[in-house]
């Protein structure tokens, strides 16, 4: 539980400190989506398949801050970093250091009472290391997405 509450204040704090770049409504966009597609991955993996839980098996309000304080923070952060304009090449590598640190972030919450919080059924890092790329790519056009619809949305309304 310490290291749950440690990567809450952590995460949101320099989330909402360090954002330059995110609009309110890009915030709230990014959060929804994340706790979105959070809760329907984990439905099923967690809940159904029981691949992975966090603290325990059953579903509890332990479940909530896991989902809507945790990982909403670290895409913003995530997002708010990401060099949106630059080369191909500092993308790349941007994107290369987040996979490597979500994946070390993964292994420190499956350390043990009180510092974890995550557990594995028949998931392991292996499959997170497959998976997590293509959900950052997901965010990312998310992202872009969101972008190019509020960009088309502002110039319907000066016109």
């Amino acid at each position: 539980m310490i290291g749950f509450i440690i990567a809450i204040i952590l995460f949101n704090t320099v989330a909402f400190i360090t954002n330059k770049k995110l609009s309110l409504n890009q915030i709230i966009h990014i959060w929804c989506f994340t706790v979105s597609l959070q809760m329907m991955v984990d439905l099923f993996v967690d809940v159904k398949y029981e691949g992975y839980w966090y603290f325990d098996k059953e579903i509890g309000w332990t479940s909530i801050p896991s989902i809507a304080l945790i990982v909403p923070p670290v895409n913003m952060i995530f997002l708010n970093w990401y060099p949106v304009n630059s080369r191909a090449v500092k993308r790349i590598v941007y994107f290369v250091c987040w996979y490597v640190f979500i994946l070390i972030y993964e292994k420190v919450a499956l350390l043990p009472e009180p510092w974890g919080y995550f557990h594995y059924g028949w998931w392991n890092l292996w499959i997170s290391a497959i998976v997590d790329p293509f959900l950052l790519l997901v965010l990312i056009f998310f992202y872009k997405w969101t972008c190019k619809m509020e960009k088309m949305v502002c110039q319907k309304r000066s016109n």
